[in-house]
């Protein structure tokens, strides 16, 4: 099953977008005010900092969507302090109380939703990085709360049940590959790898790139998802890479914008 969501019509990903903001909302939605303040993987972030970057975030999407000048300003302010705009727009959110940042991210991103049902397909929307459809930035989100959501997984001790949404991840995490070399300062290989995932369900294989390529990633999509994400160590993962670009590629993988970090560590308790 090639690309199984580059032919996916824009309502679907927007529903998609919504069932997963759903899920993380469903993780948080009930918890105490003292549980906010709970560490989450991310270095210095709790659960407060995960949603409110997802806010922040949201805000920044409806800006794009809405108001292209207001998004210029965005990011000449986040031009000003490439390596804390982020850490300080989560630090802003996480100091409200629980209540009311739980509302206004529900808020934001039901504004987000509409915003992105009535924008023009075709057409482009400003961005930190290249230029976006809504399909593209509805995918982007999803990616980013499902991520974080991990983190808020992670945090509370809960193992998610991955679904056939994370198409959407693992197509943006191959898409990237040549970022993140760029990220590093390297030279991306010049020939196209073959990746082939399986789906959450075991039911279908998502492929991409040529079949015939001899630089090659297979495994479970879920453990791709995570590796892209930088939310689980290469060695906790049943990933093989055929080929020395390829094994390498494992090493830097990264689907989103940014710095990439760190990264996690590998598990003391081993492979998931």
């Amino acid at each position: 099953m090639p690309d199984p969501s580059a032919a996916d019509a824009a309502p679907a990903v927007f529903a998609d977008l919504r069932q997963e903001s759903e899920e993380l909302d469903a993780l948080v939605g009930e918890l105490g005010t003292g549980d906010w303040a709970r560490p989450t993987p991310a270095p210095g972030w709790t659960l407060a900092h995960q949603i409110a970057h997802l806010h922040w975030t949201d805000r920044a999407s409806l800006l794009s969507l809405t108001d292209a000048t207001g998004f210029g300003a965005l990011v000449e302010e986040a031009l000003k302090a490439p390596d804390s705009f982020v850490d300080e727009g989560a630090r802003e959110g996480a100091a409200l109380a629980p209540a009311d940042l739980l509302a206004r991210w529900r808020t934001g991103r039901a504004a987000l939703g509409e915003a992105l049902a009535a924008a023009s397909p075709d057409a482009r929307f400003p961005w930190y990085g290249p230029p976006m459809k809504a399909a593209s930035m509805a995918g982007a989100r999803l990616m980013e709360t499902w991520a974080h959501g991990q983190d808020v997984a992670d945090a509370l001790g809960v193992r998610r049940t991955p679904t056939a949404r994370l198409r959407h991840v693992a197509r943006i995490g191959v898409r990237a590959r040549d970022y993140a070399y760029a990220v590093r300062g390297l030279p991306a290989p010049a020939e196209e790898f073959r990746v082939e995932l399986t789906s959450p369900d075991g039911s279908q294989l998502w492929t991409y790139g040529p079949p015939g390529a001899p630089q090659r990633v297979t495994g479970p999509a879920l453990d791709f998802c995570l590796l892209a994400t930088r939310r689980a160590h290469r060695a906790d993962l049943a990933l093989a890479a055929t080929g020395r670009d390829a094994d390498r590629w494992l090493d830097i993988a990264q689907a989103f914008a940014g710095p990439a970090g760190p990264g996690r560590a590998p598990s003391p308790r081993g492979p998931r």
